[in-house]
């Protein structure tokens, strides 16, 4: 017999949760990694990458948010601390001794591509394993990502 949460199975409750959990940990080193370059990053076009680095953190936030709320209404635990993300999240380190806005941008970019891939790999993953109101909140996630890649990258000389 399946156990069931409301209408959803309990194997997709449990993919769902690990898979939220996992795109959490991405979003949060991700917005790290985009406050480090928003704080360090110096040359010709800095205002505008300056600021955009602060409003796609805000989007990422705001996805990572919806994404932790949904890992609560599968009643899982969201994993979103710092430390979490270290030990949990696939995106290689920031680099710390970064200042032009191209090498900037070109990391930033990198890793958007990589949590933009990992999106939509949950989205599969989610939704077939029968929970298409996650695979929702990760393709929202990842179009808003796509958009900021594309935003982001067109600072590249």
């Amino acid at each position: 017999m399946d156990v069931k949460l409301g209408n959803l199975e309990d194997n997709a409750r449990k993919t769902s949760i690990e898979v939220l959990n996992a795109s959490v940990a991405e979003g949060v080193a991700l917005g790290r990694a985009i406050k480090q370059a928003h704080w360090n990053i110096k040359g010709q076009g800095f205002i505008g990458i300056h600021e955009l680095f602060d409003q796609v953190k805000r989007r990422i936030d705001d996805n990572v948010d919806e994404m932790a709320e949904r890992v609560q209404q599968l009643d899982g635990v969201a994993l979103g601390t710092v430390e979490e993300a270290m030990k949990t999240s696939k995106l290689e380190a920031y680099p710390t001794d970064l200042v032009s806005v191209n090498d900037h941008v070109e990391a930033i970019v990198s890793r958007m591509r990589k949590y933009g891939g990992k999106l939509r790999a949950g989205i599969t993953t989610t939704d077939e394993a029968g929970d298409p109101n996650t695979a929702d909140i990760l393709t929202t996630a990842s179009n808003q990502a796509d958009k900021d890649t594309w935003f982001i990258s067109s600072f590249i000389d």
